[in-house]
């Protein structure tokens, strides 16, 4: 019995020992609380994690075998993308006509980080043709372009400063 100033007794339980009949009885209210625990797990929605990119990013909607999609827009030809604004035709025509050059336009636009799409198969190009963004300490990654799709627009919801510089090289262009 508890008094004034007195604190009351607690209940002691033996831990080690784990029989059945030594269980100590759970508290009161504990299988409710239980129970509504296990029926909210089941009605908890599943919830997809991506990053919501507002409409004003340029953002790769689809690509094919000749063209990419950028904001529901199909380009049939080379492209320079950034997340903010306009999507520059970039006048490359051939993997085997890329020149250092054709990298100026991607200087101009200030990236932290470039996507190279090298058609629809990964090519590296040399390094004397990258030597202006890797003095920059731009990174630079090759990959396919429908790789290069999917790499930019995850690096751009994520917030980073990246360029897309994809070749699409037509029939006509040949390899």
């Amino acid at each position: 019995r508890a008094g004034a100033g007195m604190r009351p007794r607690r209940k002691r339980y033996n831990l080690a020992d784990s029989s059945s009949e030594h269980q100590p009885p759970a508290p009161p209210g504990a299988v409710l609380r239980a129970a509504a625990f296990a029926r909210a797990k089941q009605t908890v929605p599943t919830v997809k994690l991506h990053a919501a990119s507002p409409a004003f990013y340029n953002t790769f909607t689809a690509y094919g075998a000749d063209y990419v999609e950028i904001n529901q827009v199909r380009h049939g030809s080379s492209v320079l993308v950034m997340p903010e604004g306009p999507v520059l035709s970039w006048p490359v025509l051939r993997f085997a006509d890329l020149a250092a050059e054709h990298f100026a336009a991607v200087l101009a636009q200030g990236p932290e980080v470039v996507v190279l799409g090298t058609g629809l198969v990964l090519r590296f190009p040399p390094g004397r043709i990258l030597r202006a963004l890797t003095e920059r300490h731009i990174g630079v990654e090759c990959m396919d372009v429908h790789a290069a799709c999917r790499t930019y627009n995850i690096l751009m919801t994520e917030g980073r400063r990246v360029a897309a510089a994809l070749l699409i090289e037509t029939p006509a262009a040949g390899p």
